[in-house]
């Protein structure tokens, strides 16, 4: 890999996925000059699969390890765009993150499909929501946000909430002003 120090421009692209962490650095001729990752995988918790937010963060510091030298001039993160991240009005998560490999939200699923005349899969996130309406979960009345690992990530590393409604995590938006 090229010397970092001598580029012009120095691109960073971030993936969180399934398994991996993963960050790759190119240069403006967009050969890759750095890269590092960070193994993770899901826990089944109490019958829900999960990943702990902590090691959104261990596993991002550690592919980030190894770069230096150089100034970002562009980044793109990419994250799971399925689940359910719950918060309240002080942004504490209300439930353990619920990824896009839980087959927990089949009524959901089922009645949100018929109410709609297209396929809502398990996996997105207002499945998710939904059944934790139709299963009276303590949590749903505290909800004032809730997102996907990738809505997760761009918040907390923008500081702002982009992710929701129209993305293919299945956000829908609700105005309960009317």
């Amino acid at each position: 890999m090229r010397e970092v120090e001598n580029m012009k421009k120095f691109y960073l692209g971030i993936e969180f996925g399934s398994t991996r962490i993963k960050a790759v650095g190119i240069d403006e001729s967009l050969v890759p000059v750095q890269s590092g990752d960070f193994t993770w995988k899901a826990s089944n918790v109490n019958g829900i699969w999960t990943y702990d937010l902590k090691d959104v963060w261990m596993g991002l510091k550690t592919a980030l390890s190894g770069f230096q030298g150089k100034e970002v001039d562009a980044m793109g993160v990419s994250a799971m765009m399925h689940g359910y991240l719950a918060f309240d009005q002080d942004w504490n998560l209300l439930v353990p993150f619920r990824t896009w490999q839980n087959t927990i939200t089949g009524q959901a699923s089922e009645e949100l499909t018929k109410l709609f005349g297209f396929n809502i899969p398990q996996r997105w996130s207002i499945a998710h929501l939904y059944q934790a309406v139709l299963n009276k979960e303590e949590h749903v009345k505290d909800i004032t946000f809730f997102t996907t690992l990738a809505g997760y990530i761009h918040w907390k590393l923008s500081g702002e909430k982009v992710m929701g409604i129209g993305e293919a995590s299945g956000m829908f938006p609700i105005d309960s002003s009317k």
